[in-house]
């Protein structure tokens, strides 16, 4: 798992925005929150996800993008996003190359672990937070936004 002070693993993933996101695109002028979750339409995931893209333009505000990533398919990003009002754009890392490089894969389940990490315009890490476990949901938007304030 890369820590604080460590380069942010780059990744290019198609997105429900139509288009590939790639990480390193931000670098020199957005800091990047990437929230690893398990599954869409989850009951846990289900509200995580709401409540992030619901703080969108508080996050943009402070020159940030939130980026939303698990296993699924675009197509059911995209039914969950329609279904849950969901904005932020959904990634799909459909075979967990991206969560193993980060070290939140949960292997034996095939899904990420929950975790938000908060990339700086450098591009490097500056938090990491991992939960204990997959249906624990314990740092809000909220919570995020400070720490991005403090940078």
């Amino acid at each position: 798992m890369p820590q604080p002070g460590q380069m942010a693993p780059d990744f290019t993933l198609p997105s429900t925005g139509g288009d590939t996101v790639t990480l390193s695109s931000y670098r020199g002028h957005k800091h990047v929150v990437l929230v690893f979750y398990p599954l869409d339409f989850s009951p846990v995931c289900s509200m995580q996800l709401p409540e992030y893209s619901g703080r969108q333009d508080d996050f943009a505000d402070a020159d940030t993008v939130i980026l939303g990533l698990n296993r699924d398919s675009l197509h059911t990003h995209k039914a969950w996003a329609a279904e849950y009002g969901i904005e932020v754009p959904l990634l799909a890392d459909m075979n967990l190359e991206v969560a193993r490089s980060y070290g939140v894969a949960i292997e034996d389940r095939a899904i990420s672990g929950r975790a938000v990490f908060l990339i700086d315009k450098e591009g490097k890490v500056r938090h990491a937070f991992v939960e204990e476990k997959p249906g624990d949901y314990t740092l809000r938007p909220g919570q995020v936004l400070e720490l991005i304030k403090a940078l």
